[in-house]
């Protein structure tokens, strides 16, 4: 089902952002998108060839990853098991992943903070079960997230993406010292205390000075919003017809938006910025809009 596939790369017209272009990975799929589908490609590929058939992983009840899990385990013949973080709910987003075919475990939050632990307790002696990590985080996905580089017909100053464990994070870097470009890469951490996005990625891939960090456009932490951030959405979909995710991509954009600002970012130099999809996180968020 991991075909070869090529986002288009779109620039956006839109003042006062300058030199501005988006990789739309979040056209791959509209369940299986962005960054979520390159994670999966060489994990499902692995579990192929250990002739693994259930799928088993981890996420919170609006986990684009679980949804994306659930809709490649259907297209593929397997089945997949979640560890739902938290009390027993019922969204739009659990709902996908049960037409999927995904069973769903809800686990409370202590207990989830041991994911092979939970695994072990319920799929030791299934020799069938192979186990994904939150969002997906694994050698293999860094492999997939490297590709986005491979596909650029450009070259750019500057590339950015949003990050929450730092896999797309080390993929994006790994490509670019694998193609010896001189790009700098941009990453917003959307989590308070990102820092640890750094070991994150010393784990797949060397630092280097291609990396930049910037810490303080998490907006309160994972998932946290404000009215600033919320009236920023609105403009910028309003103005670009481009969809933003509150919890990752929207904080992107406007780092890129406040350090042109800040002139930390000149305004002649080429940006690219990766749009790793998750819009049904959106609906998490419809009661702050």
């Amino acid at each position: 089902m991991f075909e070869e596939i090529y986002s288009a790369v779109q620039k956006i017209t839109f003042a006062p952002f300058n030199n501005l272009s988006v990789k739309r990975d979040d056209l791959i799929d509209p369940y299986i998108s962005g960054n979520k589908w390159r994670k999966l490609k060489y994990i499902l590929a692995k579990a192929e060839e250990e002739k693994k058939t259930h799928l088993v992983t981890f996420g919170g009840a609006y986990s684009n990853h679980l949804v994306a899990t659930a809709a490649a385990a259907s297209r593929s013949g397997l089945t997949a098991t979640a560890f739902v973080r938290g009390e027993e709910v019922q969204n739009e987003m659990l709902l996908l992943c049960s037409l999927f075919g995904m069973q769903l475990i809800f686990t409370d939050r202590e207990s989830y903070r041991d994911k092979q632990k939970l695994f072990q307790q319920h799929f030791a002696d299934d020799e069938k079960s192979y186990f994904i990590d939150e969002g997906g985080a694994s050698p293999e996905a860094t492999i997939g997230c490297a590709e986005i580089i491979r596909e650029l017909t450009e070259t750019y100053d500057h590339i950015f993406c949003a990050a929450g464990t730092g896999t797309t994070a080390a993929g994006l870097l790994k490509g670019i010292q694998q193609h010896q470009l001189n790009t700098k890469l941009h990453i917003i951490p959307v989590l308070k205390g990102g820092s640890f996005i750094e070991d994150e990625i010393v784990q797949h891939t060397p630092l280097s000075d291609h990396l930049n960090l910037h810490l303080d456009y998490h907006f309160g932490g994972y998932a946290k919003i404000t009215p600033e951030l919320i009236s920023f959405i609105k403009n910028f979909t309003s103005k670009t017809g481009l969809l933003l995710d509150p919890v990752y991509t929207a904080k992107m954009f406007y780092a890129i938006f406040d350090l042109q600002k800040q002139g930390i970012i000149g305004k002649d130099e080429k940006i690219l910025a990766i749009h790793t999809g998750g819009l049904m996180g959106l609906f998490g968020m419809r009661d702050k809009f």
